[in-house]
């Protein structure tokens, strides 16, 4: 049993720990064994995910402690074993969990593991193990960057394109009919 000053240390912990992502998985971990559970550690640090096992009463504190952020909507689901990720890339976990369920299957019958409890990116929460899916397809920032970037180059490209397929004769004879008509 913990005594309260190593509570707190580990509460201080968690709340370091929270503060320098945007991105939170809660999964649970019950019934997998250690062996299992090595393997996800395993998965987790080859991705650049930190995993670590939680109490939730202690995890709920550490949340609460954070004032300038709101997890109240992850709290119902602090129940039971509870395995805390961490990443960079909000869709990290999520893969991992799909990638780890399909090397490391259920008997059959028996609920797959890790199942997601919950998850926080970027202040929206994700409830449940059926948002997995969605969740491995989200896209991170730079990728979204990426595709607005595609889209804003495809129109210029075009009119580049138009100019250089016409040796820029219409576009120049379209330019200087309007100076010719601003003139007027």
């Amino acid at each position: 049993m913990a005594t309260r000053t190593q509570k707190d240390e580990m509460i201080a912990e968690l709340i370091s720990e929270i503060k320098t992502t945007n991105v939170i998985y809660l999964a649970d971990t019950s019934a997998m064994s250690a062996e299992t559970t090595s393997k996800l550690r395993r998965a987790c640090n080859g991705s650049g995910i930190r995993m670590r096992v939680v109490k939730n009463t202690l995890l709920q504190k550490a949340m609460e402690g954070i004032e300038d952020k709101d997890y109240s909507a992850l709290f119902p689901t602090l129940a039971g074993n509870t395995a805390i990720m961490f990443a960079e890339k909000g869709n990290a976990p999520a893969k991992l969990i799909q990638e780890f369920r399909r090397k490391n299957p259920a008997a059959k019958g028996v609920v797959p593991k890790p199942q997601l409890k919950s998850a926080w990116i970027d202040e929206a929460v994700f409830i449940g193990d059926e948002q997995i899916a969605m969740l491995s397809n989200l896209k991170g920032k730079e990728e979204l960057i990426g595709d607005i970037i595609a889209l804003l180059q495809s129109p210029l490209k075009n009119v580049i394109g138009g100019l250089q397929a016409s040796g820029g004769q219409k576009i120049a004879g379209l330019v200087k009919a309007l100076e010719e008509r601003a003139q007027a």
